[in-house]
């Protein structure tokens, strides 16, 4: 028997906690919770002593999988690359399946968002794009299409 009972969620440190989850909810996602942190456990589990951060937990409908996104209101955050590419080291995307890939790029174009590069199409089973989300992240969307 493995030790890992379930995939919970994915955490994102973010400077814009607004504009991030609002991205997010725009996509689909419903917002579980919002709430601040600081204290004994919160500087245990990060490592960094005396941090307060905030955090809101989205969930795709319907459950499973959870995106927190997070804060750090202290100490202040450190900036990352502002367009990391796929092949720099570290948590670079992440990826959802959707049902209506085209109506969600022509939605996050409005938005002005833009692809990475381009809609690619994977063995006739699925579309894919990337997407280049608030701060950098990449978010890749997937539609089967088999």
């Amino acid at each position: 028997m493995s030790p890992i009972r379930r995939f919970d969620h994915v955490g994102i440190t973010v400077r814009d906690l607004d504009t991030v989850t609002d991205f997010f909810v725009e996509l689909g996602f419903e917002t579980e919770g919002r709430t601040v942190l600081e204290g004994d456990f919160l500087d245990t589990v990060v490592g960094i002593p005396h941090c307060r951060t905030e955090v809101v937990v989205l969930r795709p409908p319907g459950g499973g999988t959870g995106l927190e996104l997070s804060r750090f209101l202290h100490p202040d955050h450190e900036p990352g690359s502002p367009d990391p590419m796929p092949n720099e080291l570290g948590l670079r995307n992440v990826t959802f399946e959707v049902d209506d890939l085209q109506a969600i790029l022509d939605r996050l174009t409005a938005d002005g968002y833009h692809l990475v590069g381009g809609v690619g199409q994977y063995e006739g089973i699925w579309r894919m794009a990337s997407v280049r989300g608030p701060e950098g992240f990449i978010v890749n969307l997937a539609q089967r299409i088999d």
